[in-house]
C-alpha cells in the first residue's frame, strides 16, 4: 500500500498535475483519489486499471516497484496493455540481457508477462548490441542450421508485427508452440508464414492473434566447435531435393 501511494504521488508530481485533474481523468471524486495517495484506502481493480492506463505504467509496477528509482524514460512498452519493462544496464551502460535457459523455457509461455519470472532469469551483457531490449533464447532441434541444438539466439524485441521484414529470422512466441526460431514472411494481413532453413521441415502459418511476442535475430551464441561435414551436407541436400521433387509429383497426381 505504501509503495502504491508513493508511486501515485510521484507520478502526479512528475507530470505537474493537480489531484483534481487526475481524479477527473479517472472519473472519481478528488476526495476518493486523495485517499489512495494517502494510503488509507485500496484502489479497486477497475480504478487501478484506469490509473495504469492514464500513466502508461502497468499495475505490477505501480504496486510493487518504487518508481522513484526507475528511469521512466527507459521503459519499453511490450504491448497488449501488459508490463512496461525497465531496460537495465550494467556498470558500462550495456543492456542486461535475460537468458531463457532450457530449464526456464518450459515456463516462458506463461511467464513472459510476469515481471517476477523475468527478473529471475540469469543475465549477461554484450557491448556491441546497441539500443533496444534484448533477450537470449535456446535453440532446439535441427530446423535452423547452422544454429545447433543447445546454442542461443540473442534477439531484439519487436513491438509491432508490421516491423517484421520478410525473409529475416525471428524468435516467435506463440500460444500453442511456445518458443520457436524461424524465418518469417507476412502471409497476408493477419497471418505469418514460418519457414525452417532445413527444408526437411514443412513451413506453416500462424495467426497474428496467436502470437505473444516476436524477437528479431541479432547474433548467435554457439556451444559447439565441431567440424562441419561438407560431404554429409551435400548428401543431405540431395536427399532433401529428391524428397521435394517426389512431393511435387505426388501433388500433381492428386490434383
Amino acid at each position: 500500500m505504501a509503495v502504491f501511494a508513493g508511486n501515485l504521488r510521484y507520478l502526479r508530481a512528475k507530470k505537474e498535475l493537480s489531484q483534481q485533474k487526475v481524479a477527473d481523468a479517472l472519473r472519481i471524486s478528488r476526495g476518493q483519489y486523495q485517499k489512495y495517495e494517502d494510503g488509507g484506502t485500496e484502489a479497486p481493480y477497475q480504478i487501478l486499471i484506469r490509473i495504469s492506463q492514464y500513466y502508461g505504467v502497468t499495475a505490477d509496477l505501480l504496486l510493487t516497484a518504487d518508481l522513484t528509482k526507475v528511469s521512466l524514460e527507459n521503459l519499453i512498452n511490450l504491448g497488449k496493455n501488459r508490463m512496461l519493462l525497465p531496460i537495465t544496464v550494467d556498470a558500462d551502460n550495456n543492456d542486461r540481457i535475460e537468458v531463457v535457459t532450457q530449464t526456464a523455457k518450459a515456463g516462458y509461455r506463461s511467464g513472459y508477462a510476469d515481471s517476477e519470472y523475468i527478473s529471475s532469469l540469469p543475465q549477461i551483457s554484450l557491448s556491441f548490441l546497441g539500443t533496444g531490449k534484448h533477450r537470449a533464447f535456446p535453440v532446439e532441434g535441427d530446423s535452423m542450421p547452422p544454429h545447433e541444438d543447445g546454442s542461443f539466439i540473442v534477439a531484439k524485441y519487436i513491438e509491432k508485427l508490421g516491423d517484421i521484414l520478410d525473409g529475416k529470422t525471428y524468435i516467435v512466441v506463440t500460444k500453442e508452440d511456445g518458443i520457436v526460431y524461424k524465418r518469417l514472411n507476412k502471409n497476408g494481413k493477419n497471418t505469418l508464414l514460418l519457414n525452417s532453413d532445413n527444408t526437411f521441415y514443412e513451413p506453416y502459418t500462424v495467426k497474428a492473434s496467436e502470437v505473444l511476442e516476436v524477437w528479431e535475430y541479432v547474433c548467435n551464441i554457439g556451444r559447439s566447435d565441431r567440424k562441419t561435414d561438407f560431404s554429409g551436407d551435400q548428401v543431405t541436400s540431395l536427399l532433401l531435393e529428391m524428397r521435394r521433387e517426389l512431393q511435387e509429383v505426388k501433388a500433381k497426381m492428386n490434383a
